[in-house]
């Protein structure tokens, strides 16, 4: 008993120091925190603030449905447990209200709290460090100006060694660099606004980047693509035509599909609807334009067809023909021609033949919902078939999708479905 007793303390001794060692690491490159305030609001600061919290969905993760904006609780689920937003409202117990606007941009730059304790990156502070200060206290400022919400903030619950400041700061100092990327020299002042808007506030690598085992993205694999923890969506790649790449496309295509969730080449769904809900569609056109500039001249991954591999049975293409004549031709077309303005075409739909058939297991399994913008106010929807049709109608009806009219991509398995219908308790 004694040895284990010894075993644990030493194991603890080490555990604290190591967050000493790690704490002193995360600190360095931090300027001293101002002894007073200096932030003066204006209403022009507030109104500016507001449009940079939208442009980064603040409101997204730090309010519950049905709860006050802005009073945080809201549980977003990661691998490792459940971390819950904070209170953001002017609440001085609660929210905060307390604070100043350099110990706001600490916690946007440098992702540490304001009694000095390392967040959680489920804050995207690994992008938000990009966040230049001024526009850090425009959206401090327009935080301030809301109601303060007396709304108690909730403990996360993340297994051990997650919930540890000690195996945070190992995973900061492995995986975390604090500071914003210069502009390109040699590119426009168009082009280095939307890498500003996507990379900082939009925070898309968050998605559309592959996580190591640890959830930490890389530079290097930024925009390749992605399964979404926990909430198993694909992000396609952004920077391959195969996939969500919009090289190809009109400017004024890749800024509709931003702003109102259509274009011609295709419309969002899942996660990246309530993207556009809450954010996307209120960006300013000059904005809007920015980041379409910024995705076009992205990097091209070079594109491997996927192995030809065996031809799907006769008997999953009969039947899954059955199912699509009863259900899906009535509005996608009996060649997968859909209707434009009205329903998607699924000839030739990229989003159709993704090498992972996630989301488009998902879309028959939870229905397909664009979102309603204002440019878009009033989208076409499609229902949901889980209570509708089995593993199997659903494994054969979305095999037969990806190999007519000219789309070529594996079947689909009804264990795929399976883990879809598991994976979200449906």
């Amino acid at each position: 008993m004694k040895r284990i007793l010894w075993t644990i303390s030493c194991a603890l001794a080490a555990l604290g120091m190591a967050a000493a060692v790690v704490v002193t690491l995360n600190l360095r490159g931090e300027e001293p925190l101002p002894a007073t305030e200096t932030l003066q609001s204006t209403p022009a600061l507030v109104q500016r603030g507001e449009y940079l919290a939208r442009v980064g969905n603040c409101m997204a993760c730090h309010t519950t449905q049905g709860g006050a904006p802005f009073a945080g609780g809201r549980g977003i689920e990661t691998p490792f447990g459940v971390v819950h937003s904070s209170n953001l409202t002017p609440d001085k117990a609660q929210g905060i209200g307390s604070w100043t606007s350099a110990e706001f941009w600490r916690a946007m730059h440098h992702g540490r709290s304001k009694d000095g304790r390392l967040l959680y990156p489920a804050f995207p502070y690994p992008n938000y460090t990009q966040v230049t200060r001024e526009d850090s206290n425009a959206i401090f400022a327009y935080l301030q100006s809301q109601p303060a919400v007396a709304e108690p903030n909730r403990a996360h619950a993340l297994r051990f060694p997650y919930n540890t400041q000690a195996a945070l700061g190992v995973w900061r100092a492995l995986f975390f660099t604090p500071g914003a990327q210069p502009p390109e020299p040699i590119q426009t002042a168009e082009y280095n606004r939307g890498a500003y808007l996507v990379n900082g506030l939009g925070h898309c690598t968050a998605c559309h980047t592959p996580r190591n085992a640890l959830g930490a993205t890389s530079d290097a694999k930024a925009f390749t693509g992605g399964l979404i923890p926990v909430q198993n969506w694909y992000a396609p790649a952004l920077n391959a035509a195969h996939e969500a790449g919009v090289k190809e496309w009109k400017t004024d295509d890749v800024v509709a599909l931003l702003k109102t969730g259509v274009a011609p080449q295709g419309s969002v769904l899942g996660p990246m609807a309530e993207v556009v809900f809450r954010s996307a569609q209120h960006l300013s056109d000059a904005d809007a334009r920015a980041m379409a500039v910024y995705l076009q001249a992205l990097p091209q991954q070079e594109h491997r067809a996927l192995a030809a591999g065996a031809a799907p049975p006769a008997s999953a293409l009969a039947r899954g023909a059955k199912v699509y004549e009863q259900h899906c031709a009535q509005c996608h077309g009996d060649q997968g021609q859909g209707e434009p303005g009205a329903f998607p075409a699924l000839a030739g739909n990229r989003a159709v033949t993704l090498a992972d058939p996630t989301n488009l297991v998902r879309v028959v399994l939870q229905g397909g919902y664009l979102p309603a913008t204002a440019g878009n106010p009033r989208p076409h929807g499609m229902p949901p078939f889980q209570q509708l049709l089995s593993d199997e109608d659903i494994a054969a009806v979305t095999t037969l999708v990806r190999n007519s009219w000219g789309n070529r991509a594996p079947g689909v398995g009804t264990i795929e479905v399976y883990r879809a219908r598991e994976r979200r308790g449906l």
